[in-house]
């Protein structure tokens, strides 16, 4: 589909080092640049890059949003020239998409999957702490670790949810996104301080 193909192009690959571990994810262009990821991604790294198509160069980025209790981050870089993805607002239950990303730090993949209904849930944070509240989006389909911070999109390429998380245990593939009603209010913040210059810290190592 086209719009996915599109889409495909503003996923990048997210990689640092935390607790002397070499930490990988996945990451999507929200406007030039920022890119959202999740905060478990980039937590305790000071060396945090971005590879456009996932392969060298890697570009230096840095934290302009850190939310640990939604497991949420922003990161800013430069001007990639990549085009920017749009969130979907209030996308439905049992809406088709694809799972954008790149999985145990291999090659970019596109994977079909389908959004659940977006609710509140007691759960953990980006550190396995909890209980605490948050807005998730249950994916099905197959995420592995790696496709943490990327989108799943629909056919015209606009998000439906970020994925932090894939289910553990029997039964059919399937995984947990941050709400963009999460996302779009992160975002808010981290446009805010991008445009002063400012940064945050990203916390403890995930690990840690």
């Amino acid at each position: 589909m086209p719009g996915v193909r599109a889409a495909s192009r503003s996923v990048v690959r997210v990689l640092g080092t935390a607790c002397g571990l070499a930490i990988e994810g996945s990451g999507w262009v929200a406007s030039p640049g920022l890119i959202v990821t999740n905060a478990h991604v980039v937590a305790g790294e000071q060396d945090t890059t971005v590879e456009p198509g996932g392969h060298p160069p890697s570009v230096p980025a840095q934290a302009v949003a850190f939310d640990p209790t939604d497991d949420v981050a922003v990161l800013r870089v430069r001007e990639l020239g990549l085009p920017s993805l749009l969130l979907s607002p209030n996308p439905p239950a049992g809406r088709s998409g694809a799972i954008l990303g790149y999985p145990e730090n291999g090659p970019f993949t596109v994977r079909p999957g389908r959004i659940g209904r977006t609710q509140s849930v007691l759960t953990q944070n980006a550190y396995g702490q909890g209980p605490v509240s948050r807005l998730l989006t249950p994916v099905r389909g197959l995420v592995q670790p790696g496709n943490s911070g990327g989108p799943v999109v629909d056919e015209n390429g606009k998000v439906l949810t970020t994925v932090f998380a894939a289910t553990v245990g029997g039964g059919s593939p399937a995984g947990y996104g941050v709400a963009n009603e999460t996302v779009s209010s992160v975002l808010a913040a981290a446009r805010a301080r991008a445009g002063s210059g400012g940064a945050v810290g990203t916390g403890p190592c995930a690990g840690g």
